[in-house]
């Protein structure tokens, strides 16, 4: 494809097809034209040396910044990165896939399709408009990435040089799943090269799924969220509200322990609970109005560590049902990096490590959760100090940089693995 003399709003013709793709938001500055490589010092020469990464995804990549955004913006540092995400449906009777490129080097791709098409046609058009991403955005060598197996039925006609699934959560648990995700994810295991599982627990459950399956917790930008130890600077909307105040960052969702956050803010109108994060899949009016309870909205990835930094205590007050059994919160390590104490429900993930490690205090209802919050405001300076301690020892470690090189290292053996198996194949027949 030649691409279009300006570098917004252009079209791409497909010749006859029903739609078009449309380039919402390109930065010249980082790609010189339209399906360029990604990394503005990566040569189209050196692109091509390193296959793309096509990723299918539930997630949208601008809602929240979470593990896909850590991983595949470290990976877009190296090699093409196309970001596909479940259709967006309008009103209007016109398709497109709109195209825009994320300040991470990211392509990232989403159909809009027209509302009240059937669920086949939906399945068929987003195979014809991958096609076409395939054909003008020259992708022939390529990694296929999956977080939805809901995506297999209509990538199954591509030929990559292997599928990865980042399996994150048990997403046949989640409020409003569809009824074939678990037969999808049997296809998808049995197509995969590797998998990957979002925590200790998720492992354990898939482990005899597939043979060559990993456990890759949750991981952190350390010096990121460790900002919040010396923020001086209160944002405007939280420095109003009174201390101690008891803070909690996520979606807010069906995950959610709503009669919790009700109990502690009842059990103790002296504390201020401060909730940020979209509301999701769920009734608004359901949540409790208690007026100790703030509830800020979503915040950007970046503005987070100002607002920890002006917490006395970092919550985890999940609800223990089907959609938390295998969760691994990567608020977790985020709040123990900003030198948060942490109180967290008994999520399995949270317990085994952070939990019989002393390092986050574990609470199964609000007299539990109310007692340790009194101990934590408690606590000298001296018993914190040994604790933060022993939080950074344990966190040593632990980065996106490392989770993303070890998982890199074991794509590439997958890659090795299927060539040589090829190559035996030949050997066979010649």
């Amino acid at each position: 494809m030649s691409p279009p003399e300006s570098s917004i709003n252009n079209n791409y013709s497909n010749k006859g097809r029903a739609w078009e793709i449309r380039f919402t938001w390109i930065d010249p500055a980082k790609s010189p034209s339209q399906f360029a490589p990604s990394p503005a010092n990566l040569s189209k020469a050196a692109a091509l040396d390193a296959p793309d990464l096509v990723c299918l995804s539930h997630l949208r990549w601008n809602f929240v910044y979470q593990r896909p955004q850590h991983l595949l913006g470290r990976c877009a540092k190296n090699r093409r990165v196309f970001f596909i995400e479940e259709p967006v449906f309008n009103a209007a009777t016109d398709w497109w896939l709109d195209v825009s490129i994320h300040e991470t080097g990211v392509w990232v791709i989403v159909p809009h399709l027209s509302e009240g098409i059937s669920e086949q046609t939906v399945q068929t058009a987003q195979q014809a408009m991958l096609d076409d991403l395939f054909q003008s955005a020259e992708i022939s060598q390529y990694i296929l990435w999956y977080y939805t197996p809901m995506a297999v039925s209509f990538t199954n006609h591509l030929k990559p040089l292997a599928v990865v699934y980042d399996c994150m959560d048990e997403l046949s648990a989640f409020q409003g799943a569809h009824p074939d995700l678990k037969a999808n994810e049997t296809q998808l295991l049995k197509r995969a090269n590797v998998v990957f599982t979002g925590g200790h627990s998720l492992y354990e459950a898939k482990q005899h799924q597939h043979p060559n399956i990993h456990a890759f917790p949750s991981s952190i930008e350390k010096e990121h969220f460790a900002a919040a130890r010396n923020i001086s600077k209160a944002p405007a909307d939280q420095k109003d509200i009174p201390h101690p105040r008891l803070g909690f960052f996520g979606v807010i969702d069906e995950r959610m322990d709503i009669e919790l956050l009700g109990g502690i803010a009842e059990a103790r109108p002296d504390w201020h609970l401060v909730i940020i994060g979209p509301v999701v899949k769920i009734d608004q009016a359901t949540l409790p109005t208690h007026p100790n309870i703030h509830y800020l909205g979503g915040k950007s990835y970046q503005e987070l560590p100002a607002y920890l930094g002006g917490w006395d205590i970092a919550m985890l007050p999940f609800a223990i049902n089907e959609s938390t059994k295998f969760i691994s919160p990567t608020k977790t390590p985020e709040y123990l990096a900003a030198g948060k104490p942490v109180i967290s429900t008994p999520i399995r993930d949270v317990v085994r490590p952070y939990g019989e490690n002393g390092l986050v205090r574990i609470a199964s209802n609000v007299e539990e959760f109310v007692a340790a919050a009194e101990a934590i405001l408690g606590e000298s300076s001296e018993v914190r100090a040994k604790w933060l301690g022993e939080v950074d020892a344990f966190l040593a470690d632990n980065s996106w940089d490392n989770t993303w090189g070890e998982m890199l290292e074991l794509i590439e053996s997958a890659i090795e693995g299927r060539k040589a198996k090829a190559d035996d194949r030949l050997k066979v027949l010649s």
